[in-house]
């Protein structure tokens, strides 16, 4: 009998996933690791098991039902070390990250698989939207069957060896279909328990005031258009983000939003909404594995369509304009479902 460690959050899609297993035959080891403490009220109320004492007991609970062993795990000084600092360093840059992509790299698969071997693990699992198919020989993501819920996104930098040592059992699976497994077991309140979209270390989604609390703040500065005349004073530039319309506090006479970020100068530009289309995105720290000869459907944000493009020399090459593509960001691409790659816009 294999084992496998699943990571358990407490929450409804963790703890379906090793109900699958179970009854698929595998030996399971549980385990909730600590990411991120937070005393405020708001956050110790939340369904997380980053923050929330009540989260992770929930999940050791839910073992203890299921019979199979659990363990908590303080990955706390390495999440500060790795997440927390590129989420704040990137934003003094100027750019507006996606902290989950770095925590499923270096901590949920990264530490995780350390913690696999230690109880003598071949695989590891969690409650992610996704699936892993073959082609080639090779090993890639591919999207979930629930494509609302599809979280290949987020999943972009694991490696062929971290998917070769991967279980998504929720995969082949929609929402409703894991709450009715849920119920199905005898856990109604489980199956009826809700999902937070925030950033897990950032209470209440106030991200400036998080910022602040790590000493990431900016002066007041100048909003100017795109020919560098001021036009208005913002309120520092890590308050803003590509795209926003919203809270910029200025009239133009027309929609305005915010299309460049100098944080050197402290500096917002603002232009009209057909300034924010491009046909090309630069990228950083990417990886492609796909055809080269073959167009790829790339998203430049979670939510995002995907988009027709060509990816050549570190840069994606859109058929059509894309809008307000933001620094930091991840692009992400596919070709007939799999995962081909990706990379941080530039």
């Amino acid at each position: 009998m294999e084992r496998v460690l699943i990571a358990m959050s407490g929450g409804i899609d963790s703890s379906v996933a090793s109900m699958l297993l179970l009854e698929q035959g595998y030996e399971l080891v549980g385990v909730t690791f600590r990411t991120y403490d937070s005393m405020r009220e708001s956050c110790l109320k939340r369904e997380k098991g980053c923050c929330s004492v009540d989260s992770i007991m929930e999940a050791k609970h839910l073992a203890e039902k299921l019979g199979f062993e659990h363990h908590i795990v303080d990955f706390r000084n390495t999440f500060r070390q790795c997440v927390i600092r590129d989420f704040v360093d990137e934003y003094r840059q100027g750019r507006t990250p996606n902290p989950c992509v770095l925590c499923n790299s270096h901590i949920k698969w990264g530490e995780l698989l350390k913690v696999a071997d230690e109880y003598g693990c071949s695989f590891v699992a969690t409650g992610h939207y996704a699936r892993i198919a073959e082609r080639d020989n090779h090993v890639y993501l591919r999207k979930a069957v629930d494509i609302h819920k599809d979280q290949t996104y987020f999943l972009w930098m694991l490696t062929e060896q971290n998917l070769r040592r991967t279980l998504f059992p929720l995969g082949d699976l929609t929402k409703q279909q894991v709450r009715d497994i849920a119920l199905a077991h005898g856990f109604k309140q489980l199956s009826e328990k809700s999902e937070s979209q925030e950033i897990c270390f950032v209470p209440d989604n106030d991200y400036r005031h998080f910022l602040a609390s790590e000493g990431c703040v900016s002066e007041a500065g100048d909003f100017v258009d795109s020919e560098g005349k001021v036009i208005g004073r913002h309120s520092g530039y890590v308050n803003y983000t590509i795209g926003q319309r919203k809270g910029l506090g200025v009239a133009l006479g027309y929609p305005a939003f915010v299309t460049h970020i100098d944080a050197e100068n402290n500096r917002v530009t603002l232009g009209k909404r057909d300034d924010l289309y491009t046909c090309e995105v630069p990228l950083g720290r990417y990886s492609f594995r796909g055809r080269e000869d073959e167009p790829v459907d790339a998203q430049i944000r979670y939510r995002s369509h995907p988009s027709r493009a060509m990816m050549r020399n570190g840069y994606l090459f859109f058929d059509e304009p894309v809008w307000a593509v933001t620094p930091g960001q991840s692009a992400v691409m596919y070709q007939d479902e799999l995962l081909v790659g990706g990379g941080l816009i530039r």
